[in-house]
């Protein structure tokens, strides 16, 4: 009698602990937001600051950050820099190519709102949000590490909250610059 309520106190601790009981919404957010591959689209200073980031004193991987080089296997994009008219296609192809759910940070002054650029120069973006929709934007000439890993934080939060069907009806239809 003794053995057999061991051995039955042992299987229901052993399946207590090893059930997860979950919505696959929450498990498919959990498993975007661990596992974030970011294309790196980089023109001027802004980017020098984040490949701080790869390095050993900020460790990028530890958030489950792999950086790609194709936009095929990424499905975020940070945009570092100054865009101008000619290089404003690339980057929406780069964007469209992108498998869905994609998103995208806004990192520096020049990405933003075109910076000290924009007075001056009639061929540069006024913003990027112009080309393609943004998710974080991310202030700064250029930004520090640690607010690039703050924004990495704020995404993975807003991840963790929506719901897919949602993203796809909130989708921008028509970008602002056609090709």
């Amino acid at each position: 009698m003794l053995k057999n309520s061991i051995e039955s106190s042992f299987i229901n601790k052993t399946l207590t602990n090893s059930i997860i009981l979950t919505t696959f919404n929450d498990f498919s957010n959990w498993a975007r937001l661990s596992s974030l591959w970011p294309l790196l689209y980089g023109t001027s200073c802004c980017f020098i600051e984040f490949a701080s980031l790869i390095g050993s004193r900020f460790d990028f991987d530890r958030y489950g950050l792999v950086p790609r080089s194709s936009p095929r296997q990424a499905d975020l994009i940070i945009t570092a820099g100054t865009v101008t008219m000619k290089m404003a296609p690339s980057l929406v192809r780069l964007y469209e190519q992108m498998p869905e759910p994609k998103y995208v940070i806004a990192m520096g002054a020049c990405t933003i709102t075109g910076g000290m650029f924009s007075t001056d120069s009639y061929t540069t973006v006024r913003g990027v949000d112009k080309l393609i929709p943004v998710d974080i934007y991310l202030p700064g000439c250029p930004p520090k590490p640690e607010a690039i890993i703050d924004a990495i934080i704020k995404l993975r939060k807003k991840i963790a909250q929506e719901i897919y069907e949602e993203k796809k009806k909130n989708l921008k239809k028509e970008p602002d610059f056609l090709l």
